[in-house]
């Protein structure tokens, strides 16, 4: 996988290219179990607005090394910091912030994104799954959101927005207030995972499915991606289709529209030019 960043880059943040268009992120601190920090998090924060805003990026993959997806944030560096230096509630709003923040960019950015849950989803890590526009999963993979077992809210990242219009509220009730785990199996059973997928052939499924989907028009896919986002905040039924007729009205006007209709009627597959 050839490597598309030109700066330097930690060892805790990998980034490749699989296929073209497709950019793999992965979350490599295996040995603690990719574990956010909070230069982690800035990093890739930095990364996502970087990609969000690259025309010859068109899906995203985000993945983890070794046996975990991302267990949260990594509790031991926050317990270090804090016996050197504790912070203030403006710090620490800024950091809880910046943690959400990786969720808001997955969701606002034009790409598709996939997750690809190698293993644990913990607390902030979880979020990160549900926050992107499909997942894939590996027989090994758990989501858990244990916050109510140590003093904390069981919303975090966006969780008690995400989790109950994935599987909806009475499920979501369960997940978040009990802090039990979700396996692979029950993940797929109730929409959380798309499919299951051999833990080998994770990242090439993901990458599979990621192409599969950028062989459709660059506008469709990113205008179906901001649809569905905005319209699960639809005012109305009413809104809704007030936002998808405009939608539609302007993919008559590309260039790849004619394309594709031509492409039909001729029995062939469509070159899409993204214009």
């Amino acid at each position: 996988m050839a490597e598309t960043n030109s700066s330097p880059q930690t060892a805790a943040l990998l980034l490749s290219e699989p296929a073209p268009g497709v950019r793999l992120i992965t979350l490599n601190r295996p040995d603690r179990l990719n574990a956010l920090t909070r230069e982690l998090v800035a990093e890739l924060n930095e990364t996502l607005d970087r990609l969000a805003a690259d025309d010859q990026c068109r899906a995203v993959i985000l993945t983890g090394a070794g046996r975990a997806f991302c267990a949260g944030q990594d509790m031991h560096a926050a317990r270090a910091r804090h016996a050197q230096a504790p912070s203030g509630v403006i710090e620490l709003m800024f950091w809880q912030e910046q943690f959400a923040g990786i969720g808001r960019r997955l969701r606002a950015m034009p790409q598709l994104v996939v997750a690809a849950v190698n293993g644990v989803g913990v607390g902030a890590g979880m979020a990160l799954a549900m926050t992107a526009d499909v997942r894939l999963v590996a027989p090994e993979a758990r989501f858990l959101v244990g916050a109510v077992r140590i003093g904390l809210a069981g919303g975090e990242s966006g969780l008690s927005y995400l989790l109950p219009r994935l599987v909806g509220a009475g499920r979501a009730f369960d997940i978040l207030l009990t802090g039990r785990a979700v396996d692979a199996t029950e993940a797929e059973r109730i929409g959380l995972a798309q499919q299951i997928v051999p833990q080998e052939g994770l990242v090439e499924a993901a990458v599979a499915y990621a192409s599969t989907v950028l062989s459709n028009s660059p506008y469709s896919v990113r205008q179906t991606k901001r649809l569905i986002w905005e319209n699960l905040d639809a005012a109305s039924y009413a809104a809704a289709i007030e936002l998808e007729n405009r939608t539609q009205i302007l993919a008559t006007q590309t260039e790849d529209y004619p394309e594709a209709v031509r492409a039909f009627t001729e029995r062939r597959p469509p070159v899409f030019s993204g214009r």
